[in-house]
């Protein structure tokens, strides 16, 4: 099992000249202590997350301030963007970090997100795979197709070249159906308990397996990443009182992840029928809900029975969401147990070089 630091918060609503330092510090912990990757979202128009608009531009300054780690987006949303601009952007990444480029597509999430696209929501997945599969041509050299504004087609061909001869793709799965395709392609997936048990995505996991057998490629090859919500202290009693009263904030502003877990749990809720006072009964159950079994909140010996689920359940990687805390000390505090629950689990199985 490999382990990763992964981001999805920060408050970029506010002007404040330290909004990435946790950002660059924890990455130069993970540098030099044997974590796997960094991975960076794409996120447009919220003020929490909102420090995140492109992961390609955070990348390229930690590319230069690292020298290990590898640089994942978690995820580049396709259909936002022409692939002549993913495929240059992530070339100099790779180039900067010396072949540590990795790029996570995803298809879209909200429809406010869609004003920087000229395609229609709906087309979302779609634009995804063509946009995957004309960035994955201009990559290795080849020249694409587009037409201009005058309706004329132009052959591009992208530079600077990627150094790795194949910059690895992941991509953010959700339904079986993406699972599913990503393995008749080829390609690694991401995904998360976000609505979901374990044994559900076991089931996806095994599907993709399945088709990655089924149109030639090695089962085994392909890399599960998981992206799991984290924080790691001495023992579980502190973890749970450092992380209780954040997580709850955090599902505060993140409702849709608190209706999800319900849902999870066949449980048809609907927050605005809620009171403020339920409400508040509603987020304490959310958070315990997310602390058992759906994160590895806890010491690195509690946490080890779920870590060892993750890899039974076939997941390679796990991506440890941390800035969910909004608070440096303690998040920094927790990164010394993240590595240690990594070097506890770096020979459970061979390591994939993705």
């Amino acid at each position: 099992m490999q382990f990763s630091l992964f981001y999805f918060d920060g408050d970029g609503a506010t002007r404040n000249p330290d909004a990435y330092r946790l950002l660059m510090d924890s990455a130069a912990f993970a540098d030099t202590n044997g974590l796997s990757a960094l991975w960076v979202p794409e996120r447009h128009f919220h003020a929490f997350g909102g420090l995140y608009p492109n992961p390609a531009v955070i990348h390229a300054a930690l590319a230069v301030a690292t020298k290990n780690v590898k640089l994942r987006s978690g995820s580049v949303v396709m259909p936002l963007h022409h692939p002549v601009r993913v495929a240059e952007d992530w070339a100099v990444v790779d180039n900067l970090s010396g072949g540590r480029a990795g790029i996570a597509m995803a298809s879209g999430w909200t429809m406010e997100e869609f004003v920087l696209s000229r395609e229609p929501h709906g087309f979302r997945r779609t634009q995804m795979w063509q946009g995957y599969e004309q960035v994955t041509r201009l990559l290795a050299g080849d020249s694409v197709e587009f037409e201009d504004a005058d309706g004329n087609l132009v052959a591009a061909k992208t530079l600077p070249r990627p150094l790795q001869p194949r910059i690895p793709f992941w991509v953010a799965c959700q339904s079986t159906e993406t699972f599913i395709e990503a393995g008749r392609r080829g390609i690694n997936v991401l995904c998360s308990l976000l609505g979901e048990t374990l044994d559900d995505v076991a089931v996806k996991i095994r599907a993709y397996r399945e088709a990655l057998d089924q149109n030639g490629h090695d089962p085994d090859a392909g890399k599960v990443t998981m992206m799991v919500h984290t924080f790691l202290a001495d023992d579980v009693e502190t973890a749970k009182a450092n992380v209780i009263e954040p997580f709850t904030e955090y599902l505060r502003t993140h409702y849709h992840l608190l209706e999800s877990l319900a849902k999870s749990m066949n449980l048809n809720v609907k927050l605005s029928d809620f009171s403020e006072d339920d409400l508040e009964t509603l987020l304490k159950f959310g958070v315990e809900g997310f602390m058992n079994g759906r994160s590895l909140i806890g010491s690195p010996e509690s946490v080890q029975p779920f870590v060892q689920a993750l890899a039974d359940a076939g997941v390679d990687e796990t991506a440890c969401l941390i800035d969910f805390v909004q608070d440096y000390d303690l998040v920094m505090g927790g990164l010394p147990k993240i590595a240690r629950l990594a070097s506890a689990n770096a020979a459970s199985r061979p390591p994939k070089t993705a």
